[in-house]
């Protein structure tokens, strides 16, 4: 069994990370539709908003903020039971269902939602995209319809915000500020408009006009909230340490993005996860398992005895395995950081992946 083919039947969610332009959203597809192929109930999650997943999944409406069947034909083969969701993330819709869901009560929760800086929050706030994917991925996880998650993240540095995103509310939950600005009395209001209030002015440049009073009076609103939102940050915390959660890293043969996933690869490890299965998309195939010394020097025979139609395609098949021994002599640094075994190479394929006949030709190249 491949080490991919692993992860699909024994994960329960599935991390796909790597820098932009490398066929991520394409490879978090794949893996789903073999996921479901396999007997599983796989759900599909993008924070890309591009329509890339929408399309190859043959979804013409796009993609929902909840989720929504894909139907496929998985084909005779395939494992009983299996099922393939999709959704894309709406990060003020989640934002929202997570108000809700931790609010005392229903006026608790309409205070939040209808208040300004709430709202330029939801839609505007650094890091707030990457804390409601990583609240996506805990709804989903334990959503009982779902025994398989594969979340879709951003490029490389920003899925490391992703990663990192329920810690870095956690810190702020018990930043000082953060404590002051819940204090409903009049002397810590006195202190928010000294201490704090270049802070709070900095925020109004990005967020709006009024934000003082705004930032306040959400904050206020939030009071009680702190314990869900504390405890659902460490419960995403801990999922993403548990042996079912795979990282699958997804690369390119070209510098820029061997560099960038090396890097990536390192952010990792010294987070405490592990690199479960590295895929290297659109990778120029070998043609054959010899070397293009080998081809070469069989040109150099047949033009040796006057074939020259030989000579010119053995020449051309020389090119054309030099380009893929240097593609691989650029995986170098990647292949020190992961394990050389659970690498799988994806060639370039002779069209673009737009529809479901794409993913499963690709699927065959990744699992065989």
């Amino acid at each position: 069994m491949s080490s991919l083919a692993g992860v699909v039947e024994r994960s329960s969610v599935v991390v796909c990370c790597g820098s932009g332009g490398v066929g991520k959203t394409t490879i978090s597809a794949v893996v789903g539709i073999e996921a479901a192929r396999r007997g599983r109930r796989v759900v599909v999650v993008t924070i890309d908003p591009a329509r890339r997943l929408a399309d190859a999944l043959g979804l013409p409406e796009g993609l929902a903020s909840l989720p929504q069947r894909v139907p496929l034909d998985l084909g005779p083969d395939a494992a009983p039971g299996g099922e393939l969701w999709a959704m894309m993330l709406d990060t003020a819709a989640m934002f929202e269902r997570v108000v809700r869901a931790n609010a005392a009560d229903e006026q608790q929760a309409e205070r939040i939602v209808q208040n300004r800086f709430y709202r330029n929050m939801a839609g505007a706030l650094s890091g707030t995209q990457e804390y409601m994917a990583s609240e996506a991925l805990h709804e989903l996880h334990g959503d009982e319809r779902f025994d398989l998650v594969v979340v879709d993240t951003p490029p490389s540095r920003n899925a490391l915000d992703f990663l990192e995103a329920s810690g870095v509310l956690t810190r702020f939950l018990d930043h000082k500020l953060f404590k002051l600005l819940m204090v409903p009395t009049r002397s810590g209001l006195k202190v928010i408009g000294t201490a704090s209030q270049p802070i709070l002015r900095a925020i109004g440049r990005v967020v709006g006009s009024d934000v003082l009073a705004d930032a306040v009076g959400f904050f206020q609103a939030f009071g009680g909230m702190e314990r869900g939102f504390r405890d659902r940050a460490q419960a995403v915390t801990e999922l993403l340490h548990e042996e079912t959660t795979a990282f699958v890293l997804v690369t390119s043969p070209h510098r820029e993005t061997v560099v960038e996933a090396t890097w990536f690869a390192d952010q990792l490890i010294e987070q405490g996860f592990t690199v479960a299965a590295t895929v290297v998309n659109r990778a120029h195939p070998r043609f054959g398992g010899g070397t293009a010394a080998d081809a070469e020097q069989a040109a150099t025979a047949s033009e040796a005895t006057g074939a020259a139609d030989a000579a010119a395609l053995w020449r051309n098949l020389a090119e054309l395995r030099a380009i893929a021994e240097s593609e691989h002599e650029q995986l170098g640094p990647l292949i020190e950081r992961v394990d050389a075994d659970t690498l799988v190479e994806v060639p370039l394929l002779p069209t673009d992946v737009h529809d479901v006949e794409a993913l499963e030709m690709l699927g065959r190249h990744l699992f065989g």
